[in-house]
């Protein structure tokens, strides 16, 4: 197990929880170097679970982010090595921190993590892999499929430009403190096909209208995109957890 400085405070607000197994941060570095890459982000170092590993990891450029001034300080002091290539800032509000394409890897913070996804997704040009850890429940919506109640907006856009795969589940045990509910990790890779809807905002803007009212038959969630005539087809008696990513993209070349 890792030992934490004590002189290191948690914040509730960044939704921070340290992780402490060294077998699973093992597990997640390994998950890591199955494909070959060149440039690394880490999101939320914290203490420096990960990090330590992937600054040994040779001929790539690594860089890593975080938030949390104290976080960052602890780093550079025990990491000299790291001093370089940390960024101080919001991630969720920073510009792209290589040229080309790139891997993200991280122990997400809870509280952001389905904001740090869309911020991806904003990335999708550029970020070849994504290895996260998450909350458990976030994790398998993510890689829900339709018909699932936990299939919703973030499962589809995600699958529509990544292969999701749930590698492991973590305890939370492996924490300090230990949150109230147990982690996943998952891996994204991009898919090679390119989506085939009419455009990528009418995909977004359907995908997040028809999930708005998901109770609702889709004919009433989304009908102010389609006309009358088109919202006649048997289509639209369904309901959004009930449609393919597919149906989602040609449902787009019928809009408005």
């Amino acid at each position: 197990m890792i030992h934490l400085p004590s002189s290191l405070n948690l914040k509730k607000s960044l939704g921070q929880h340290f992780l402490k197994d060294e077998a699973i941060c093992r597990q997640i570095v390994d998950a890591l170097l199955v494909n070959p890459f060149t440039q690394l982000l880490e999101i939320g170092p914290g203490a420096g679970a990960l990090t330590k590993y992937l600054i040994e990891i040779k001929d790539i450029d690594f860089k890593a982010v975080e938030i949390d001034a104290q976080k960052a300080a602890y780093l550079r002091s025990t990491y000299p090595a790291l001093i370089p290539e940390l960024i101080e800032a919001d991630f969720l509000r920073m510009n792209s921190p290589f040229e080309g394409r790139f891997t993200v890897i991280g122990n997400f913070p809870y509280n952001i993590s389905t904001q740090i996804l869309f911020k991806i997704l904003d990335w999708r040009e550029s970020v070849e892999r994504v290895i996260g850890m998450f909350q458990k429940e976030v994790a398998q919506r993510i890689a829900a499929h339709e018909g699932s109640k936990t299939y919703g907006v973030i499962s589809v856009l995600i699958q529509a430009f990544y292969k999701v795969e749930f590698l492991f589940e973590v305890s939370e045990q492996a924490f300090t403190p230990q949150p109230k509910v147990k982690s996943g990790v998952i891996r994204l890779t991009p898919l090679r096909d390119p989506l085939p809807a009419r455009t990528e905002k009418m995909f977004f803007l359907l995908v997040k209208t028809a999930f708005n009212q998901r109770r609702k038959m889709l004919r009433n969630a989304v009908k102010g995109l389609f006309t009358e005539e088109v919202l006649q087809e048997a289509i639209f008696s369904r309901r959004a957890e009930q449609l393919t990513i597919g149906e989602f993209a040609d449902l787009t070349w019928k809009m408005k």
